[in-house]
């Protein structure tokens, strides 16, 4: 069995549940809740739907991370010193991100801040984590982007 390749597949797939789950919430899921009419009804939705992908998105996080790292061994980590292959101190960083997120400032801060903001102007609280949704997406479309292309052969440096 070529254990590489199952590898690839499976961290492919993890990325796509996890930045695909990011994106849903991102573009469809936060401009609704942000139209419903009251702030109870917001919150409540929000956390119910979120809280689902909050799962979701755990387990695709460290199953990314399990197969990316093992690759990373397979190719060489020496491939983190060279510029050509920044896209993948991109992914590590993107996942870093998402994990100190999900694993520790969401459960332990911000469920807590967001409600706190929420009860006072859900507007504004939604304004606010609508944008960091939008500034995580956005950086993780870019590292998918150059991870494609960058296992492709195009690496933009040399």
């Amino acid at each position: 069995m070529d254990y590489l390749t199952l590898a690839r597949v499976l961290h492919v797939l993890a990325v796509v549940l996890w930045i695909g789950g990011v994106a849903m919430v991102t573009t469809v899921i936060i401009p609704a809740v942000k139209r419903m009419s009251s702030k109870e009804e917001q919150m409540e939705t929000f956390e119910r739907i979120e809280g689902r992908f909050s799962l979701q998105a755990k387990i695709t996080t460290v199953l990314t991370a399990v197969t990316g790292f093992y690759m990373l061994h397979l190719y060489g980590w020496d491939r983190l010193l060279y510029l050509r292959f920044w896209w993948i101190h991109a992914m590590i960083l993107i996942w870093l991100l998402f994990t100190v997120i999900l694993f520790i400032l969401e459960p332990f801060f911000l469920h807590k801040l967001f409600r706190k903001y929420a009860t006072k102007d859900a507007g504004k609280a939604f304004k606010i984590i609508h944008r960091a949704h939008w500034v995580l997406l956005v950086l993780s479309l870019l590292t998918i982007f150059g991870a494609v292309a960058g296992g492709h052969g195009w690496y933009f440096i040399k």
